[in-house]
C-alpha cells in the first residue's frame, strides 16, 4: 500500500513534523471538549455515525462495531463501551446488520445528530476565535494547505 523504501532524509523529516503537528493539534482539539457532556471518543464515534448517514433524512446504514474500534484506533471491547454508553444516552441506536445476521451497525439517532451539531458549532467557535489572532497571509496558507491534507487523509483511508 505504501512505499516502505526508505525515503528521502528530507521527506522523513518532513513525515515526522507533519505527524507531530497532527498529534499535538488532535490533544488541542480534543480539549475543546473538556466542558462537554460527552468524551472525545464519544464525539468521534458519533461524527463518524454522522459522516456516514445520508445528508437528507439524517439516516444511514450505519457502521459496524468493528469499523468504529478501527477507525478509532482501539479494540472491539472498547468501542462497545462507548457505543453503549451512547445507546442509554439515546444518542445513537445498534441494529442488526441486513447483509450479515451475526453482524450489528451502529446508527445515529436525532438527539446524536444534535450532539454532534452542538459541538461542532462549539469547536468552531473557538476556533475561529483562534484563527481570527493569525494574519491574513497565514490564514491564506492554512486555506491552500487544507486540500493537501485532505488528499493524505484520502491515501491514508485506502
Amino acid at each position: 500500500m505504501y512505499d516502505s523504501e526508505p525515503a528521502d532524509p528530507r521527506l522523513d523529516a518532513l513525515a515526522q513534523d507533519f505527524r507531530e503537528a497532527l498529534r499535538h493539534s488532535i490533544y488541542l482539539v480534543r480539549r475543546l471538549d473538556a466542558d462537554g457532556e460527552l468524551s472525545a471518543a464519544q464525539l468521534s464515534t458519533l461524527k463518524m455515525l454522522m459522516d456516514g448517514a445520508d445528508a437528507a433524512s439524517g439516516e444511514g446504514s450505519g457502521a459496524r462495531v468493528g469499523e468504529i474500534a478501527r477507525n478509532l484506533g482501539v479494540r472491539v471491547p472498547t468501542a462497545t463501551e462507548q457505543i453503549i454508553k451512547l445507546e442509554r444516552a439515546g444518542l445513537a441506536r445498534r441494529e442488526p446488520d441486513p447483509n450479515d445476521s451475526r453482524a450489528v451497525r451502529v446508527t445515529l439517532t436525532a438527539a446524536g445528530r444534535a450532539a454532534v451539531e452542538s459541538a461542532n458549532e462549539r469547536r468552531n467557535a473557538v476556533m475561529a476565535g483562534i484563527l481570527s489572532s493569525l494574519s491574513d497571509g497565514d490564514r491564506a496558507t492554512l486555506a491552500a494547505a487544507l486540500p493537501v491534507i485532505g488528499k493524505i487523509n484520502a491515501t491514508l483511508q485506502a
